[in-house]
């Protein structure tokens, strides 16, 4: 063997026991491997589980990023809701808002896009009203209260007080001092008997007709019932005017030593509301066929009987601006635009309300004209100025100056027409630069913040708001409505809900014939116990007018 050979054949045996070492060492690998799959199954259960756990964990992080952000929504209205107490509680009572310093009117916005005319009738406008203010409207000064005398009408009692141990031989009297002290009696309750006298002929053999006459009963409000006229009137004011429900009025009778049923109490208040229900249709003739009415709603608690419990319904009220005149209409406590249809359908004329839709219907009518309340306007950006001060108290001084307006119209007593021409010279233009404020300041508030409401709610309406300048008769707002609903508002807090649908109607009826006499400034007893002294005059003769007995006429007939 040669040497080539040899070291051929040890390269050979070097490269067989290189790969058998090899061998041997996956072999030894493979061995630890035998149970691969089993490990492998395990590792992608631990895999799914931790996923598993990681989804849970998200899912979790995105329910506590939605709790978070609808506990920031309820802090957020809770905060809203607060300040809003707060301020009715603690804040004016009146919304008006005039800045006293005339430097901190002068805001500056951006984007005030005015044409350079527009913007001088606009400054000279404010600058006239300012102007008018400053030397019309004195200062207030505080009033310190004075004791007014006690009316001559009372009668008087006197009682006499001389000193002790006088003797009249060494004291001659002088002037004496005399001091008056107001006292009251409790009610005076008494009893009217009516006795009607019988006369019997004497001579029985004359031919006659009756043998026995009497003079005829005279007409009592409620027949076969021992309720007068007077009475009836007082159990009614004290509910419907002094808020006073029957059942505490029926404790304030016994106290009195008069035991009175409530089934009779309340079978009387559905006698009267009877005889007032002709009465009370035709002063809804009388208002709707005038040609400016105002119209508002609020609420009336009334019992469901299926559910047993009082539900929120609605009662309309309708004013007739120029007569003093005012009804409710209850529609089975319906809010819905078909009542407003029923009631308005043979309407022509302006109609004065806030924005409720359901008034929009009657943009398009012929012989309609609806127009806007300046005061909703002013009490959305009054209740904006926590969020947006410098924006809110910029509107509220532009609404400011329209009131100003209007005080100064009062004050200098102007004719409608002369109303209607300072409109035009002072209100308009500063109508003008106000709606392109809006315009231009709305796209940088947030639409649903307070300020962002505010104007949007203006701004939707603005074509009605701005029509009163039209019609120097036409009001500014809407308070004449809201002031007539006012006695139920306080009302049911003392009541607090109507028995039934029926119920809810006769109180209806009853607020407005006491609404009436309160805008026409009628006593209210007074013309009660008139009307139902004479109502049962008009039960055969249909040629008077039941209008004749409205709180307005009454009035005329008896001026003092």
């Amino acid at each position: 063997m040669t040497a080539d050979e040899e070291v051929f054949l040890q390269q050979i045996l070097e490269d067989r026991d290189r790969l058998f070492q090899e061998t041997s060492r996956l072999k030894g690998q493979l061995t630890s491997y035998e149970n691969f799959e089993s490990e492998r199954v395990s590792y992608q259960d631990q895999i799914a589980q931790k996923d598993q756990t990681i989804n849970q964990l998200d899912t979790t992080i995105n329910q506590l990023d939605q709790t978070i952000n609808q506990l920031d929504s309820t802090i957020s209205k809770l905060k809203q809701q607060v300040d809003m107490l707060l301020r009715k509680i603690w804040g004016k009572s009146s919304e008006r808002f005039i800045n006293e310093d005339p430097q901190q009117r002068c805001l500056d916005f951006e984007g005030l896009d005015l044409l350079p005319e527009e913007q001088e009738l606009a400054t000279s406008a404010k600058q006239e009203i300012e102007q008018y203010k400053t030397i019309r409207v004195p200062l207030q000064t505080k009033e310190h209260p004075v004791r007014k005398p006690l009316p001559e009408g009372l009668p008087r009692e006197e009682c006499h007080i001389y000193p002790d141990n006088l003797d009249l031989e060494k004291w001659t009297e002088l002037t004496p001092e005399v001091t008056e002290v107001l006292e009251r009696d409790p009610a005076r309750w008494y009893v009217r008997r009516i006795i009607r006298h019988k006369y019997a002929l004497k001579d029985k053999n004359l031919e006659v007709e009756k043998q026995i006459i009497m003079a005829p009963m005279p007409v009592l409000p409620i027949a076969k019932s021992y309720a007068g006229a007077t009475l009836l009137a007082d159990i009614c004011i004290d509910k419907y005017v002094n808020h006073l429900p029957f059942y505490r009025q029926i404790q304030m009778f016994q106290q009195q030593g008069i035991s009175i049923s409530p089934a009779t109490i309340n079978g009387w208040f559905q006698n009267v509301a009877d005889l007032m229900r002709p009465t009370y249709y035709r002063l809804m003739e009388i208002v709707l066929s005038s040609d400016y009415i105002q119209s508002d709603e609020t609420t009336i608690p009334v019992i469901n009987n299926e559910k047993h419990k009082a539900v929120k319904g609605y009662i309309w009220m309708v004013r007739a601006v120029m007569r003093d005149l005012v009804f409710f209409h209850y529609d089975h406590g319906s809010r819905a635009q078909k009542v407003a249809l029923q009631m308005f359908k043979d309407y022509q004329g302006v109609i004065q309300t806030d924005a409720y839709a359901v008034y929009d219907i009657y943009e398009n009518k012929k012989g309609v004209l609806p127009i806007g309340c300046w005061a909703h306007c002013r009490r959305r950006f009054d209740e904006a100025l926590k969020e947006d001060k410098a924006r809110a108290s910029y509107a509220l001084e532009q609404i400011g100056l329209l009131y100003d307006v209007e005080r100064r119209a009062d004050q200098e007593q102007l004719s409608f027409e002369e109303r209607s021409e300072l409109r035009c010279r002072l209100s308009y233009p500063i109508m003008v630069a106000f709606e392109k404020w809006m315009a231009n300041e709305y796209p940088k508030v947030l639409p649903k913040g307070r300020i962002g409401q505010a104007i949007s709610y203006t701004y939707k309406i603005y074509h009605k708001l701005t029509r009163y300048h039209l019609d120097g008769r036409l009001r500014i707002d809407n308070n004449l409505a809201e002031n007539a609903v006012r006695g139920i508002a306080l009302g049911r807090k003392n009541w607090l809900f109507c028995g039934n649908h029926e119920a809810a109607d006769n109180a209806a009826i009853m607020y407005s014939m006491l609404g009436c006499c309160k805008a026409s400034g009628v006593n209210f007893r007074d013309w009660l116990v008139f009307f139902l002294s004479n109502i049962h005059n008009y039960d055969k003769d249909y040629s008077k007018d039941l209008a004749e007995l409205l709180p307005h006429n009454f009035k005329l007939q008896n001026p003092n």
